[in-house]
C-alpha cells in the first residue's frame, strides 16, 4: 500500500473530503422566518410553561371553594377485650380487633370573600402572562424581522463595497496607464494603490456584518448552518396618522395590558386583606364504622363551625395599609408608562417620517454623486481634472451608495418599532404569511436601490 505525504494526504482529504462540500444555505421569506421562531424559540416556549402554570394555579385557587373529602381509618391489635352489660345490651369499649373508618368532608361557607378575590386574582395572573406571552412574541417578531433586514443591509452594502473596489481598481489602471506614459506622477499611482486597499478593507467588513447579522438571525430560528433571507419588498401597511397610532398602542399594548392587570389585582388584593376581618364560617361532616359499640359502631355526624377575629395585635389593620400602598404603586406604574408609551410613539411616528425624507434626499443626492463621478473620470481621463478631484467624487458617489443603501433599511426598521408599539406587529407580520391565506400579501418588487 502506498505512503502518501502528509501534504498530499490533507490536500486529498479537503478535496474529497465532506468538509470540502458546504452545506447549502437554507433560504426563508420574512413571513417563513417569522413563523419558524413562533414555533422553535426556546424563550417563547419558556413564556407558554408560564402560562400553564399560571391555569394550574387557577385551578388551585378554584379548589378553596370546593369540598374537602377524605376517608381515614386504623386497625390496633389490644391485648384483651373490655365490654359491659349483658345480653343485648352488651356495649364493648375495647375491641380486641379495634378498627375504625371515617369518612369526612369540610365545607368552606363564608371567609370574607377572600378565596372569591384569591380566585380573580389567579385569573388576573394567567391573563398578565398571556399578555408577556403575546409580548414576547411581538418582541421575538420584532427581532427576526430586525435581524433579517440586517442581513439584507449587510448584503446590499456587500454589494455597495464590490462597486466600490470596481471603481477604485478603475481609477488604479487609468492612473497606472498615465504613469507609464509620463503623464502623473508615482503619487497618482500610490494614492489610486490606497484607495483600492481601502474598498477591500471595506468588502471585508461589509461581510463580516452579514455573517453577525446571520449568526444572531439563527439563533433566533434554533438552527445552525448558512442562512439566507429572500428580500421582503413593501412587507408593511402604511403607518396610520399620530392620533390613529397613539390610540391603537393605548388599546393593544401588551406591556399595557399587564400593568392594567397589576392595578386590577392589587384593587383585589386590598379588598381581599379587608375581608380578613370578617368571620369564617364552614361545615364539617362525616360518617364513622368502627369495631367498638360504644356509643355505636357506625354513625355520621354535622358540625357547623365560626371564627371571628377579635383583636389580631393590629396585623390585619397592617395587611390593609400595605396592600392599598401596593396598589397606589401599581397604579402610578400604569400612569407612568401610559405617557412614556404616548411619547414613545410619537417619537416613532416622527422617526419614520423623518427617515423616509432621509431616503428621498440619499436617493437625489445618489443620482447627482453618480453623474459627477462619470464627469469627473472624463475629464481626467482628458488630463483636465487631476487625481484629487476623480478620489473625491468617488469617496462621495461611495458615500451616497452606502447611505442609500442603509436609509432604506432605517425606514422599514422604523416602521416595524412603530407597529411593534401598538401590540400589531406579529399579527400583521403573519397575516402576509402563506400560512394564512385569508389575506394573502401582494408585496411590491423591491426597488432597484443602486445604479
Amino acid at each position: 500500500m502506498p505512503v502518501f505525504p502528509l501534504s498530499l494526504a490533507l490536500a486529498l482529504a479537503l478535496a474529497f473530503g465532506p468538509a470540502a462540500r458546504p452545506a447549502a444555505a437554507e433560504r426563508f421569506t420574512l413571513e417563513e422566518a417569522v413563523a419558524r421562531a413562533l414555533l422553535a424559540n426556546p424563550q417563547l416556549e419558556g413564556a407558554r410553561a408560564q402560562v400553564d402554570a399560571a391555569e394550574a394555579r387557577r385551578l388551585i385557587a378554584l379548589s378553596a371553594v370546593f369540598p374537602k373529602i377524605s376517608l381515614s381509618g386504623d386497625y390496633t391489635r389490644n391485648n384483651e377485650e373490655v365490654s359491659f352489660g349483658s345480653g343485648a345490651d352488651t356495649r364493648v369499649i375495647l375491641p380486641k380487633d379495634d378498627w375504625g373508618v371515617t369518612l369526612s368532608l369540610r365545607q368552606p361557607l363564608f371567609a370574607g370573600l377572600r378565596e372569591k378575590r384569591a380566585y380573580e386574582q389567579s385569573k388576573l395572573a394567567r391573563a398578565q402572562l398571556e399578555a408577556g406571552l403575546s409580548d414576547t412574541q411581538a418582541t421575538l417578531v420584532l427581532r427576526v424581522a430586525t435581524n433579517s433586514l440586517a442581513m439584507l443591509e449587510a448584503e446590499a452594502l456587500v454589494s455597495v463595497e464590490q462597486r466600490n473596489l470596481e471603481l477604485a481598481e478603475r481609477r488604479k489602471k487609468q492612473s497606472g496607464d498615465f504613469f507609464e506614459v509620463g503623464e502623473v506622477t508615482r503619487v497618482d499611482v500610490l494614492r489610486a494603490e490606497a484607495a483600492l486597499k481601502g474598498a477591500e478593507r471595506r468588502l471585508v467588513a461589509a461581510r463580516s456584518d452579514r455573517e453577525r447579522a446571520a449568526g444572531e438571525l439563527r439563533a433566533d430560528l434554533a438552527l445552525d448552518g448558512p442562512i439566507e433571507i429572500a428580500p421582503p419588498g413593501e412587507f408593511l401597511p402604511p403607518l396610520p396618522e399620530l392620533a390613529e397610532l397613539i390610540r391603537q398602542a393605548m388599546d393593544g399594548s401588551f406591556q399595557a395590558r399587564q400593568l392594567r392587570l397589576a392595578a386590577e389585582s392589587a384593587e383585589l388584593e386590598v379588598r381581599k386583606q379587608k375581608g380578613a376581618r370578617l368571620p369564617t364560617v364552614f361545615l364539617d361532616g362525616g360518617m364513622i364504622w368502627q369495631a367498638s359499640t360504644f356509643p355505636s359502631d357506625e354513625y355520621s355526624f354535622l358540625t357547623l363551625n365560626f371564627q371571628v377575629p377579635i383583636f389580631s395585635g393590629g396585623e390585619l389593620r397592617g395587611r390593609v395599609r400595605e396592600a392599598e400602598a401596593n396598589l397606589r404603586l401599581a397604579r402610578s406604574r400604569l400612569e407612568d408608562f401610559e405617557r412614556n408609551l404616548r411619547e414613545d410613539v410619537a417619537n416613532s411616528w416622527r422617526d419614520v417620517n423623518a427617515a423616509r425624507t432621509v431616503l428621498e434626499l440619499s436617493r437625489e443626492e445618489l443620482a447627482v454623486t453618480e453623474q459627477q463621478y462619470e464627469e469627473s473620470f472624463a475629464l481626467y481621463q482628458a488630463q483636465e481634472a487631476i487625481a484629487l478631484d476623480l478620489e473625491n467624487s468617488e469617496i462621495a458617489l461611495a458615500d451616497a451608495r452606502r447611505r442609500v443603501a442603509s436609509a432604506e433599511v432605517a425606514v422599514q426598521n422604523l416602521e416595524l418599532r412603530a407597529f411593534y408599539l401598538t401590540g400589531t406587529l406579529g399579527p400583521r407580520l403573519l397575516r402576509a404569511s402563506a400560512a394564512l391565506p385569508e389575506n394573502p400579501p401582494s408585496p411590491a418588487p423591491a426597488p432597484e436601490t443602486q445604479p
